[in-house]
């Protein structure tokens, strides 16, 4: 693998996944359990080219790279300290031929792409609005976590445009807005085909919701059955340990940083 200059703060994570690694900043916004189970939801299928919305440090295109034979994977990331962050480690995984992560704005993607150019879209989006929770005063971790340069509609318009008939838009986000997010979807004849809620207990209330929707798609949900993280004893669940590729060997699962599981 190729040699990476790394910036102040910034520290290299392995992903425990064919060897690839992750370049990180210790005063940045750093990926969590979610983009781990979205990148292990998505079902890409062989040779299929692949958008991911709002990438941040390259985690999910470098992921699916690993997991799936794909063709072609891009990448769009509005903060250029993130993008150009992001492409670092693609290079550094040698991953230049499979993946390419640009800097720019979701709005924009009707001057920047050609309709219906993808088989598949994948997006890790900004959480919260306005209204929820306090901003962060970090305007980096700000963008990140709340919808700053974009919002869930602008998310699920730019998916609706990169993705050809019957291609997947494949996303997590939080189950709060589960309403809002079911009728964005179908407002932009994404169909939700398949949905699966993610509870951090068995006991507690979900925290994340893995969605596939298909544009053009006839109407039909399928939900699947829930993923628990934890046992009673905090330990993880068996399914995560496999998504994580330790086998239930009780090992932590790969490098669960800021735990998005538990984490607001």
């Amino acid at each position: 693998m190729e040699k990476t200059e790394l910036k102040e703060y910034e520290r290299i994570d392995d992903l425990q996944i064919k060897g690839y690694r992750l370049i990180q900043s210790s005063r940045g916004f750093c990926f969590g359990m979610d983009a781990v189970l979205l990148s292990d939801y998505a079902h890409i299928r062989k040779g299929a080219v692949v958008m991911d919305l709002c990438s941040g440090t390259g985690v999910i295109p470098i992921l699916l790279a690993a997991r799936y034979e794909t063709g072609r994977i891009s990448g769009i990331e509005y903060q250029a300290y993130y993008a150009d962050m992001a492409m670092r480690s693609v290079r550094m995984n040698g991953l230049d031929d499979r993946i390419c992560i640009s800097q720019g704005d979701v709005r924009q993607v009707k001057e920047a792409y050609p309709q219906g150019t993808f088989d598949y879209v994948t997006c890790n989006p900004p959480y919260m609005t306005g209204d929820h929770g306090l901003t962060n005063k970090d305007p980096e971790k700000a963008i990140a976590r709340h919808e700053i340069c974009c919002s869930l509609t602008d998310v699920v318009s730019a998916a609706k445009w990169l993705l050809k008939p019957a291609g997947h838009f494949i996303m997590v986000h939080r189950p709060f807005r589960l309403a809002e997010i079911l009728s964005c979807l179908k407002e932009y004849k994404l169909e939700p085909k398949r949905m699966r809620l993610v509870y951090p207990y068995l006991d507690k209330e979900p925290n994340m919701v893995l969605i596939d929707a298909v544009k053009g798609g006839r109407q039909r949900i399928t939900v699947e059955p829930p993923l628990i993280v934890y046992r009673r004893n905090g330990a993880y669940t068996e399914e995560i340990h496999k998504i994580y590729g330790s086998g239930g060997s009780g090992k932590s699962p790969g490098p669960v940083i800021a735990d998005a599981a538990v984490q607001e």
